[in-house]
This record gives structure tokens, C-alpha cells and sequence, in this order.
């Protein structure tokens, strides 16, 4: 048995990896225990690397540096690229309102550790600054601190207070988002059926309208010219006229009584209405008889598609359909002219079958294909990420530049590839199982390396008096912040827990909170929240962290 013995107990590839998989299958695998009903998931990987390395199954230091980074950065940039094209959409709604609240976090977490240093006596700033950054969860800024202290001759064991004060960081947050929920009374399928109908009240969601023409001033006027006098944006996507089904054309003209089926934006509605004609009960347009076509959604497969305008594809003209709406990311989206359209993206088109099988070669319609990731991109994308994260931020007065660090730098490239990756012919889509599969192969790499390097010394800390002072102190920098704002932001600003959970888990730039947050919301919104404070959480923490050091040192 000497050959297995060699396996643990080496500093091999094949060791790291072993004990990696180890970790991880046994994190996820207790990461289906329920307590009270609700589970962990893949927090407990990191508890499962602490209890590894407790017990020596340790792994070569720069094997564990360099797979807890590039983890980290596998989860951060996709999800950045799913969060991407609704990111600034969304910004203008209510991010301003989201990075208020982040701010307020951070500023709260910097005042009880500052409270502590000063009522405490007993820790030095540089061992706070540490627990500070374990406390939130944020190892750039525990970079960013040493580096200073570095700079200033000191080697006080800083990355001991963030070890100890990390694994309560993650739970801590965690804990706080179930307390409230529960204080609250928050039921999971009261705030989904709310996302669902602010979804489906958002005035710019296409809606579909049966009309009835009796507006005498368009009588006879064909489709084209009522668009032109007419400033809104709608699309026909048939006719019930004389007793028969037709194909809208731009040359077809409207009679009194005709009806038709519309597609327009919710925010157009009455304006349409009062000028077209009155709404009807809906119409089975597909029992009326009259001109041979059908409705069929292709999807855009073709790379030389990706970026361009829906105009310029000119599929009215070319092949004699309409398409009516375009389905991205599980949204409808009017079928605008001057819409750029995207790998992935879902056409809506009526028209002729042998019309639509034409469209469909043109446009790829190859699900299949989809299930390819654009490698280039990833890549790439990832380049430019750990590029930007390593640029020196200068500011007056600070001596050491900050940086947004690997983590930070992949995000931001990954949520601007996903909203204009498409204007410079870059594939930023991949499916949907493709996407959560890397993530999290990421988050648990991440977790198992940072609880393997954190485990050897963990126990040893913790039952010295400093080590559980230093729990305490972590923990109180943690919570405290955590459940005011959660507070304020559910009860005065009546937030969306999948929203507010997005934003807490972005403000302590937690990884794990989100993969939490998501699992048990079913939807995108925790991700879009968190990804919506993250990068300013993480420039703060990052500057913060560094003038503590400078300012009490």
C-alpha cells in the first residue's frame, strides 16, 4: 500500500488533486443536510477543507494559491457574463439604491472594528485589519493589507486574523439572511409569484393585443403609412379581414372592423388603442382559415449574425415574414428595428413554412451548436479581467496604488463583454447549464483551497484565548452591519429578499452567499444585486483595508 500512502502524503499533481476531489465530493455531499430546513449547499465545502487540513492532508502552497484564484475567477466572470445584459438596465432602476446600501455596509463594518480596536486594547490594527477582511469575506483587501504592512517593516500575523474570522464571515452572513427571513415572516413563493408579476407589469415587455380597427382617420391606409405618421413601435402579426386569415405586409391596408393581432411595448398600450382601434376578447388565431402561415421561434445560431440590427437582416423583404418578437435570457423583447441581435437570442416569426425554413437556415437555428461555449471569448475575456484587476490605482495621499484584484478585474470584463461583447463579434453566450456547471466547479475550488490553507492552524487558534476573541470580533463585524441594513432595506425600503440577499452576499464579496442565494431563488435576481454592488464593495474594501494600515500603523 505504499503507493496510496505516497498519493496522501506527497506534494504531487496527483495528490492535490485527489485531496481537492475529496474535499469537495464530501462538502457537497453534506451540503445536502437540511437543518431546519434549510441547507448550506456548497458552503460546507469549506468546512470540509478546514477539517482536511486540520488534519495534514495539506497541499503545496502555490498549487493552492493558484487553484483558489483561478476558482474565484471561473465563478466571478460567468457569472458576470449572465448578469451582463440586463447589468445596466437594471443599474438605472435601482443600483444607485443598492451601492447606498453597500456603502453603508462597508462604512458599518470599518466602525465596529475600529470600535472594538479602540474598547478592546488587546489587538493590534494590523491583526484587526485582518479579522476585518475575514469577517467580510474579502481577500483581495487581506492582499492589499499586507502588502502595506510589508511596505511599512512589520509581520504581525495579519492572515491569522482573517483565517479565524472567515468561516463565521460566510455562515455569518448566511445566518443573518435566514434570521430575517424568519423575523420577517418571508415566504420564498410570495417573493418569487412578486418577481414574477413586477416582471410581467414591467411596461417594456412586449404585449400581445387583439384589435379591432374603428378609427375612420386609417381606414384604407395601408401598414406603412400608419407607421409613419404614427410615432410608437408596433408590429402586426396578422390580419382577420373579410372573413379571412392574412399575412401582414407592409403594402396590407386596414378596413373598419378588420382585427388584428399586435405586438407592442406595455408602455405604448393606450396610446396604440385610442389610435388604432378598440381591444377584443383574444382570438384562436390558428382555427381561422385563410392564408397558409405559421408562427415558429428559430434561434440565431450563425456567428456573422451576432451585433447586427434586426433591420439590417431584412427578413420582410428577402423572405416575406415578420418577426415579431425576440426572446433573450428567458425576457421578450420587441422585435425593434434598430435591435442588435446576439448568439443565443430566440426570433419570434410568422410567415409561410418553406418562408420560415429559409429564415431558419439563414439564422442557424442549431441548438446543438449553442451547446458549444465560444472558447476565444472565455478566454480572452479572462485575459483582459486579470489585466485590469492588476492596474495600480493611484490616489492622492496614499502611498501603495490599489488594485481591483484578479476577482474584481474578471467580473467587471465579464458583465461588459456580456452587454457589448456583441458590437466586436464576440460570443458571450453559453447555455445555461454550461454556465452554472463552471461556476460551480469554481466556487467549490475556491472554497476547498481557502479551507485547506486555513485548517492547519485553525483549531490550534481557536482554543487560545486570542483565537476566540478574534471569532467574537470577526463575528460581530459581520452581523451587526448585516442585519441593520437587512433591516432597514426589507422594512422602510420594502426590497425583495432575493434582491437584498444579492446585494448583502455582493457588499461582503461572498461568493458563497450567492451561490446560497441563487439556489434557493430559482432566478436570476440575487445574481443581478450582486453583481450590481460588487465592484464597488470590492474597490472599498480593497482601499479600506489599506488605510488602516497606513493611517494606525
Amino acid at each position: 500500500m505504499s503507493w496510496f500512502e505516497n498519493l496522501l502524503w506527497n506534494d504531487s499533481i496527483a495528490h492535490s488533486v485527489f485531496i481537492l476531489a475529496i474535499v469537495i465530493s464530501l462538502g457537497f455531499l453534506l451540503g445536502k443536510i437540511k437543518f431546519f430546513g434549510v441547507s448550506l449547499g456548497v458552503t460546507f465545502v469549506l468546512f470540509a477543507g478546514i477539517a482536511a487540513g486540520h488534519f495534514g492532508f495539506g497541499i503545496n502552497s502555490e498549487i493552492l494559491t493558484f487553484v483558489k484564484d483561478f476558482g474565484l475567477i471561473l465563478f466571478v466572470y460567468f457569472i458576470g457574463l449572465q448578469v451582463g445584459p440586463g447589468f445596466f438596465s437594471s443599474f438605472k432602476k435601482d443600483g444607485l439604491q443598492m451601492n447606498l446600501l453597500t456603502c453603508a455596509i462597508v462604512l458599518m463594518n470599518i466602525a465596529v472594528a475600529l470600535a472594538i480596536f479602540y474598547l478592546s486594547g488587546n489587538v493590534s490594527m494590523p491583526v484587526m485589519t485582518g479579522i476585518l477582511s475575514g469577517a467580510v469575506t474579502n481577500t483581495p483587501g487581506l492582499g492589499a493589507a499586507q502588502s502595506a504592512l510589508e511596505q511599512a517593516g512589520s509581520v504581525e500575523p495579519i492572515a491569522v486574523g482573517y483565517a479565524i474570522a472567515y468561516p463565521l464571515g460566510v455562515t455569518g452572513i448566511i445566518i443573518s439572511l435566514l434570521v430575517m427571513r424568519y423575523f420577517f415572516k418571508i415566504k420564498l413563493d410570495r417573493e418569487s409569484e412578486a418577481v414574477q408579476n413586477n416582471k410581467s407589469s414591467d411596461v417594456q415587455q412586449p404585449k400581445l393585443l387583439t384589435l379591432e380597427v374603428n378609427n375612420p382617420a386609417i381606414f384604407g391606409m395601408s401598414i406603412k403609412n400608419i407607421a409613419k405618421i404614427f410615432d410608437k413601435k408596433f408590429i402586426i402579426s396578422r390580419i382577420f379581414t373579410g372573413g379571412k386569415l392574412q399575412f401582414p405586409k407592409s403594402e396590407s391596408v386596414l378596413l373598419q372592423g378588420d382585427k388584428i393581432l399586435l405586438v407592442a411595448s406595455g408602455s405604448d398600450v393606450d396610446m396604440i388603442t385610442a389610435f388604432i382601434g378598440k381591444e377584443t376578447e383574444p382570438v384562436d388565431w390558428n382555427t381561422l382559415s385563410g392564408d397558409n402561415f405559421e408562427m415558429r421561434k428559430i434561434i440565431i445560431t450563425h456567428s456573422n449574425i451576432n451585433g447586427k440590427h434586426l433591420d439590417s437582416l431584412r427578413l420582410r423583404s428577402i423572405y416575406g415574414v415578420n418577426v415579431t418578437r425576440v426572446i433573450r435570457a428567458e425576457t421578450n423583447l420587441l422585435a425593434n428595428p434598430n435591435l442588435a441581435l446576439r448568439i443565443g437570442d430566440t426570433l419570434v416569426v410568422v410567415g409561410n413554412s418553406q418562408s420560415i425554413d429559409n429564415v431558419a437556415a439563414f439564422l442557424g437555428n442549431s441548438a446543438k451548436k449553442l451547446n458549444t461555449p465560444d472558447m476565444i471569448t472565455i478566454f480572452s475575456g479572462i485575459m483582459l479581467g486579470i489585466l485590469l484587476g492588476s492596474v495600480p490605482i493611484k490616489f492622492p495621499g496614499i502611498p501603495m496604488p490599489v488594485k481591483l484584484g484578479l476577482a474584481g478585474g474578471s467580473l467587471i470584463i465579464a458583465i461588459l463583454i456580456g452587454r457589448f461583447g456583441h458590437n466586436f463579434r464576440m460570443v458571450a453566450y453559453t447555455s445555461q447549464s454550461a454556465n452554472l456547471m463552471l461556476r460551480e466547479i469554481g466556487i467549490a475550488l475556491f472554497l476547498a483551497s481557502v479551507g485547506i490553507g486555513a485548517g492547519e492552524n485553525f483549531v490550534e487558534t481557536i482554543v487560545s484565548g486570542a483565537g476566540l476573541q478574534w471569532m467574537l470580533y470577526g463575528a460581530l463585524i459581520t452581523i451587526i452591519p448585516a442585519m441593520t441594513v437587512i433591516i432597514i432595506a426589507r422594512s422602510v425600503l420594502k426590497m425583495n429578499y432575493f434582491s437584498l440577499m444579492g446585494v448583502i452576499g455582493g457588499s461582503y464579496t461572498d461568493p458563497p452567499v450567492l451561490a446560497y442565494s441563487s439556489n434557493i431563488a430559482g432566478n436570476d435576481f440575487p445574481a443581478v444585486a450582486y453583481s450590481t454592488v460588487y465592484p464597488l464593495a470590492m474597490f472599498l474594501r480593497v482601499l479600506t483595508a489599506q488605510l488602516l494600515i497606513m493611517i494606525f500603523m
